[in-house]
């Protein structure tokens, strides 16, 4: 979808990487390993979503360090266009809402560092989940959506006991039970 807008695929995987999850950070050489693409391009996108005010830099050691502008007032349109792309959004309301007493869910793995992926990972944390009902939602949302859905359940206790073993710099919260 984004495509047909933005023709930059180096734009567009910078989008996904930083606004995604607000807290993904990266550096020029970094990207472009990440990206696969040229120092250059990534230099020139890099600029001018900075020019614009889309993104923070600083210093860190001998590295330019980049970061979403989570103050920029288009910073929630466009995190809202980025999660609709990937098919977040639609995957929260389809699944999660019909579920049970979800209070927290948490997308893990690649896209929760910004790495575009057809593997969407959740984390749904929560007391008496209906997991048969989650399997054949997920199936349906996973037509929808055009990605593969993975997913596991825990409790709130068994949350806390497994949180340790976690990597944490992966996950992403998503949905929270207000």
């Amino acid at each position: 979808m984004l495509e047909a807008l933005i023709t930059s695929k180096t734009k567009l995987k910078m989008l996904l990487k930083f606004f995604l999850n607000s807290s993904n950070t990266g550096y020029l050489r970094g990207l472009a390993t990440e990206f696969n693409e040229s120092t250059n391009s990534v230099r020139l996108e890099l600029n001018k979503l900075e020019q614009a005010g889309l993104l923070h830099s600083q210093t860190e050691g001998p590295r330019k360090v980049f970061r979403a502008n989570d103050k920029h007032p288009l910073f929630p349109d466009i995190q809202n266009i980025v999660r609709k792309t990937i098919g977040i959004d639609e995957i929260i309301e389809r699944v999660i809402n019909h579920l049970g007493d979800p209070q927290e869910v948490y997308l893990m793995g690649e896209l929760a560092q910004g790495i575009d992926s057809q593997q969407i990972n959740l984390l749904i944390v929560g007391e008496q989940l209906d997991l048969d009902y989650l399997a054949q939602l997920v199936l349906k949302a996973q037509k929808l959506i055009s990605r593969t859905i993975g997913f596991f359940a825990l409790t709130p206790a068994e949350f806390q006991q497994q949180l340790p073993k976690l990597n944490t710099e992966n996950m992403m919260l998503v949905w929270e039970n207000d």
